[in-house]
């Protein structure tokens, strides 16, 4: 029978409750939910109350240990350099102290050259070893679509994510920054949170409608431990105030510079005030417009229609400068003057291009909730949920959106700009983790090199976090003196992305004749402690059957929660 880690009847309470709120009208019996009758759709809705992970159990995560060595890697660091190896690296308590050649390719290893004194071992031989994934732009879920905290946790681990940047996690203040306390005192499974949130989050009653409001809310944000802003296209005043003041407080900042502002606050502008990096692509295409000052939206537009929202804002790929010319290389060269970061979060908008594909990735039967499947849904109240009549024009727009998108993110890595990894995955069909794999995938479209595609996911993401805070960065790449955030993978993920991907990638065996699945990441190694990634996901593939037993979608199982 499934364990849960807090008691039967505690959790049994907890859903009953949350399922009476949906209308769902189920109860349970001996464990398991049974249902009176086909249950309803979930009524979607924009956010909820989440459920905090539970405690990390005894037998989750391994260590940290006195003295592991991995054994025997292909290590890419994450700095840009090719892979080297076999190499042994050592890590003692949750810092990596030295990394070690013990040989060369296809020559047998010289044992006396191996550092010694493991008091834990992972043998590596013939795998590959990269720091762990720096997701920049998450949100945990809520109810009702990912309740449970620790659901969500749990892909970003399995999926190589060792670090994430909440913007928000919740939009629960106290919540979140209590999650980010848990997590860096590894008392629950998770990646490192580190926490940016909305001006005026917190504060009772209270809005930021005056300059002077921006720099209080800063100061109260600081004080309660939040590292940086979350901003939107705030009118010219505000945006300063926000900016100068956390400047001042070392808080770093990114924005989504959502198109109800950006005729008044686009990325230049923000990047001028101070602005650490943008995320998504809202107020890009707007910096260099070529015969407009502002998108010239259909008459009939309006925001709060979601499938206008997000199906006209492609249409902006001919209304700008070209590439390469005099406007287009000026905002390259000032962005990179100004040490200014693009955190593009391809992902969450890839379904515009082909909602078929990611309506019906290979991950959703086995890991998405029901629950969060039915959020994906065509809804007028879900966020993201808006397929109502997606059309071939629509995807037509997008390509060629991404096309020029993908232009200018390449030409400013080639001009020494940092491009960084983020998902924000949870809405529009993308899974948590998942999405982030996808991401990867995405930059090298783009024309990054997969080393380079690395960097942006590792070494570069965790620049961008410690920029404001003016030190040096405590993880990002696989080196002596930095945390031990990192990832086992048994295939080569330069020769193919894919094999990340917490189902791996299809392949051949020309043996059997028959098709397999490779790849997906053995271990994640977060702050010393060792995951295996493969069990990580049998207890998210758990909580998926867990629901859909509860909703009769299948018959009861036995589930076996021992940490294998």
């Amino acid at each position: 029978m499934f364990k849960p880690h807090i008691s039967k009847q505690i959790l049994s309470s907890l859903f009953s409750a949350l399922m009476l709120t949906l209308g769902l009208g189920m109860f349970y019996q001996n464990g398991f939910a049974q249902q009176k009758k086909a249950p309803e759709k979930l009524a979607p809705v924009q956010a909820g109350r989440m459920i905090a992970a539970p405690d990390r159990g005894a037998d989750e995560g391994d260590g940290p240990h006195e003295r592991l060595i991995i054994r025997g890697a292909t290590l890419i660091d994450g700095s840009g350099a090719p892979p080297r190896g076999p190499v042994d690296i050592v890590v003692e308590g949750d810092k990596i102290v030295s990394i070690r050649s013990v040989g060369v390719p296809h020559v047998p290893i010289n044992e006396n050259r191996r550092p010694k004194g493991a008091t834990k071992e992972i043998d590596a031989h013939g795998k590959y070893v990269m720091p762990g994934l720096i997701d920049l732009h998450v949100h945990t879920g809520g109810a009702p679509k990912a309740p449970e905290a620790e659901y969500t946790y749990k892909l970003w681990l399995a999926n190589g994510i060792t670090t994430v940047r909440g913007v928000p996690t919740s939009g629960s203040l106290d919540w979140a920054l209590n999650e980010q306390k848990r997590s860096a005192n590894n008392e629950i499974v998770a990646p490192r949170i580190i926490e940016f949130h909305r001006p005026g989050t917190g504060w009772s009653g209270r809005g930021v409608n005056t300059p002077e409001d921006a720099r209080e809310w800063v100061q109260f944000a600081k004080k309660k431990g939040v590292q940086g802003l979350k901003l939107g296209a705030h009118r010219p005043e505000i945006m300063a105030a926000l900016l100068d003041e956390a400047k001042k407080l070392n808080m770093g900042s990114t924005a989504h510079l959502g198109q109800t502002g950006v005729a008044q606050m686009n990325a230049i502008d923000a990047a001028r005030l101070g602005l650490t990096g943008m995320t998504h692509f809202y107020g890009l295409f707007e910096s260099m417009y070529k015969d407009h000052d502002i998108q010239p939206w259909p008459v009939d537009m309006n925001y709060n229609d979601e499938q206008g929202r997000f199906g006209q804002v492609a249409r902006q790929w001919n209304l700008i400068h070209e590439r390469g010319s005099d406007e287009w290389n000026a905002l390259l060269d000032e962005f990179l003057e100004l040490d200014f970061y693009i955190n593009p979060t391809m992902t969450i908008y890839s379904a515009g291009r082909d909602v078929m594909r990611a309506r019906n990735a290979d991950w959703h039967a086995k890991y998405t909730l029901p629950s969060q499947q039915d959020f994906f849904e065509p809804s007028r109240r879900s966020h993201g949920a808006y397929w109502f009549y997606w059309t071939t024009a629509d995807e037509i727009a997008w390509k060629n959106f991404y096309r020029i998108w993908m232009q200018f993110l390449n030409d400013y890595k080639n001009k020494g700009g940092k491009v960084t990894l983020g998902s924000d995955s949870g809405f529009i069909y993308q899974l948590y983790g998942f999405g982030t794999i996808l991401e990867l995938e995405l930059l090298q479209e783009a024309g990054f090199h997969p080393l380079e595609v690395i960097r942006a996911a590792t070494m570069h993401a965790a620049e961008e976090l410690h920029a404001p805070w003016d030190k040096p960065i405590e993880y990002g790449v696989v080196r002596a003196g930095l945390k031990a955030d990192m990832i086992i993978v048994g295939e080569n993920p330069l020769a193919n992305l894919k094999v990340l991907y917490g189902t791996g990638a299809v392949k051949l065996n020309d043996e059997t004749g028959l098709p397999e699945r490779i790849g997906g990441i053995e271990y994640t190694i977060k702050d010393g402690i060792v995951y295996d990634a493969k069990q990580l996901l049998k207890d998210v593939e758990n909580m998926v059957i867990k629901q859909k037993v509860e909703r009769g979608m299948m018959e009861p199982v036995k589930i076996d929660s021992k940490k294998q």
